[in-house]
């Protein structure tokens, strides 16, 4: 009959109510309440829109996918559907309030003892957040020893701008290393004071411009640079690097519980160099003994050390090898644990409605 209304058009009111029942798997809660879904648009029963990620470097995207394709396939008279990606990082609103820069989170990466590859974990997953799309910043705050330029094939940064100085680039990574300033032969010998001063600089005297993340190169132990640290930078949350070998797990956990002291959370724990030399399974067992996240297990590869040496780090110079499909894996999982302690801060973040 002419004029009747068909029984299976799709309305916005019918797909909105299917999308409610996908849950984020990492935020359990449905992709509507969080305002995930946006530019949402019906041609006739076709349907398309977005899916706002809290991550560019998010790891759950398929899965995502398939159950928001599962839930309108219920849709009486759905026709297509076209599902876009976007991302918007939430912010720690602490950041900018303290320090003035606009980090929307920052990550400190640290160690009980020194030669479980740290750096190399820090340069690595800098640069494999940035290769999923995200801005992100690289500090050296191992003041005394620092490696980063070397690691990152860069010995010299821009010239000063306005009087701050410019951080240096690669691998689309902003960066920025007292190695730059001191000579290499100079040795540098600092109480905590001048430690304290140093990382403050490095902080709030350079242009770094809009960051999703700033990964922070510590040094080694749980002295004056990891408490001057806390005390000039709001954390999202610290990582923890061990080797395999029970003896450097020991001085993992001093690490861990410092960083719990200073109210830090715990973003997870990284075991480098696994495999048949050193062993494996430490890491993860001082995981499951701290109740944190294990964040995964990166293979004992020379490449990973010529890479470094060479200043082309493993995820650059063999991005096929297993390290870096570690390193790879490392970053998604820091990046979606990063939002889910973001957004679980209510009192310090900007909501996801909020963010432009």
């Amino acid at each position: 009959m002419l004029g009747k209304k068909n029984e299976n058009q799709v309305t916005e009111e019918a797909v909105r109510a299917a999308l409610s029942t996908v849950i984020e798997p990492e935020l359990h809660r449905d992709l509507i309440s969080l305002n995930m879904i946006r530019d949402l648009q019906i041609d006739g029963n076709d349907v398309s829109f977005t899916i706002m990620l809290t991550t560019p470097a998010c790891p759950l995207r398929g899965k995502m996918e398939q159950d928001s394709r599962a839930a309108l396939d219920q849709v009486p008279g759905i026709g297509s559907v076209s599902i876009n990606w976007s991302s918007n990082v939430p912010q720690d609103q602490r950041i900018s309030q303290q320090l003035g820069q606009q980090f929307r989170n920052t990550i400190a990466v640290t160690s009980g003892k020194g030669g479980v590859g740290k750096t190399t974990v820090s340069v690595n997953l800098a640069i494999s957040l940035a290769q999923e799309g995200a801005r992100v910043g690289l500090l050296d705050a191992d003041i005394l020893g620092p490696n980063v330029p070397m690691m990152m094939g860069v010995d010299q940064m821009p010239a000063p701008r306005e009087r701050k100085m410019v951080p240096a680039e690669a691998f689309g990574v902003r960066f920025i290393s007292m190695g730059f300033i001191v000579p290499p032969d100079q040795p540098l010998v600092w109480r905590g004071p001048m430690l304290h001063s140093a990382i403050r600089q490095l902080l709030q005297d350079v242009h770094w411009g809009e960051l999703d993340y700033l990964v922070v190169d510590l040094p080694p132990g749980t002295g004056d640079a990891q408490l001057s640290l806390a005390q000039a930078l709001p954390l999202t949350g610290a990582i923890v690097v061990t080797q395999p070998m029970e003896v450097a797990v020991m001085d993992a956990l001093r690490g861990l519980k410092m960083f719990e002291k200073l109210e830090v959370p715990i973003i997870g724990i990284v075991e480098n160099m696994s495999g048949d030399f050193f062993g494996t399974g430490a890491g993860e067992r001082l995981a499951n003994e701290q109740g944190v996240a294990f964040l995964g297990s990166v293979p004992l590869d020379a490449d990973v050390r010529r890479g470094g040496d060479a200043g082309e780090p493993i995820v650059v110079r063999h991005a096929g090898s297993l390290a870096a499909a570690a390193f790879r894996e490392l970053s998604q999982k820091v990046a979606a644990r990063v939002s889910v302690i973001t957004l679980g801060n209510k009192q310090n973040v900007i909501p996801i409605q909020m963010i432009n």
